[in-house]
């Protein structure tokens, strides 16, 4: 799989760019705050229909316009396909395929693949249980586009079922309904813990294998799934859905008087170990930097063993890496159908990744001729 074409327009910083895109290794050089990381950003939200660095759509929007677009050409197995999303400010997102209008956006899913590495990443091991939530659901769905609507009907229930608790706890609510949102919550509730428990097992051992290759030194890691529920958790959609009823009627007098849902996937976490402890806090800024390499390196093989290469991103992350950690990644670069990087200066960019240069910069992206694309001597 590989993008033979990128186009925004009033995305971010662009009010129009447009790459004509191979496979093998493309990369973007341009100081920092040229807008390499939209273009990219603009990829992964092909992919996703989210980005890797904001919750929200409406800062993708270029400032004084009312709607953002992104285009993309895809060819997977000898065929090609184009999508094309329209992100407006206050009103649904649009999508396209082949130029013709999709019912959902999320109806792209699964035509664009990508595994997106980025500085943002750090937040998977130092952030709060949100980011790492949120990096099993993208994967899941980046595996299994069905997951995108439960993730959707699951939200949407726990904010309405939420709204209840909290009139509930005012005295202004009628408790008899809240029976029925016990039911939604627990039926997409169990299907989106079933679906992140096969992940997690299929995910850790290659996350602790990816580790083990960058950080030799260091103690292993271990992925573990912190569920709100009690004791051991069984594999299938019904069982979960059982228990996640059981442990609602057992909750239900604290949820009230709170006014805030307690049990569910969205209190959910994915434990990062390192050693005997916890990662978050424990490990050093290198191993940190391991651990999210890991995970994303994981990602990677996991899509490509479902036999579909997804397009690998490297935003702007080998200045960060030592020398062992950015040869590991360069060694998956390497073997990928098309990589895209970013860099603020060429010396940033392992010699063996040259490919295909464009120069950012200026409002405008410009393909360099094949001889200044070679790579710099170190």
């Amino acid at each position: 799989m590989h993008l033979r074409r990128l186009a925004v327009a009033d995305f971010r910083s662009w009010e129009t760019a447009e790459l004509e895109l191979e496979p093998g290794v493309t990369v973007l050089v341009g100081p920092n705050g040229v807008g390499k990381t939209n273009l990219v950003e603009a990829a992964g939200y092909l992919a996703t229909l989210g980005s890797h660095r904001v919750a929200t759509d409406a800062p993708l929007i270029r400032r004084g316009a009312d709607r953002a677009v992104v285009r993309g050409l895809v060819v997977h197995h000898g065929r090609e396909l184009s999508v094309e999303l329209e992100i407006t400010a206050g009103k649904a997102n649009r999508a396209r395929v082949n130029r013709a209008p999709v019912p959902r956006p999320r109806d792209v899913l699964g035509i664009l693949r990508t595994v997106l590495f980025a500085p943002e990443d750090l937040a998977l091991v130092r952030g709060d249980p949100g980011e790492r939530r949120r990096f099993l659901d993208d994967l899941l769905v980046s595996r299994y586009p069905r997951y995108a609507a439960v993730r959707g009907d699951y939200d949407r229930v726990l904010r309405q079922r939420s709204a209840l608790l909290k009139t509930a706890r005012n005295g202004r609510a009628d408790l008899s309904t809240l029976d029925v949102w016990d039911g939604h919550l627990a039926r997409n509730g169990s299907v989106l813990l079933a679906g992140r428990l096969e992940l997690v097992a299929a995910i850790a051992p290659l996350a602790v294998e990816a580790f083990a290759d960058v950080a030799p030194t260091s103690d292993p890691i271990d992925l573990v799934y912190r569920s709100s529920l009690d004791g051991d958790l069984p594999g299938s959609a019904a069982e979960l859905e059982v228990r996640l009823l059981d442990a609602l009627a057992a909750v239900r007098r604290q949820e009230v008087e709170r006014g805030v849902c307690l049990v569910g996937p969205h209190r959910d976490d994915l434990e990062l170990r390192l050693g005997d402890g916890p990662a978050k806090g424990y490990a050093s800024h290198g191993e940190s930097w391991a651990i999210a390499l890991a995970l994303r390196l994981a990602s990677y093989r996991l899509l490509r063993d479902d036999d579909v290469e997804p397009v690998l991103v490297l935003d702007d992350v080998f200045a960060e890496l030592d020398s062992r950690r950015r040869s590991a990644l360069a060694d998956v670069a390497l073997r990928a159908e098309q990589v895209l990087i970013t860099a603020a200066v060429p010396e940033d960019v392992p010699p063996g990744l040259s490919g295909v240069r464009f120069a950012v910069g200026g409002g405008t992206v410009d393909r360099l001729p094949q001889e200044a694309t070679s790579a710099p001597s170190v």
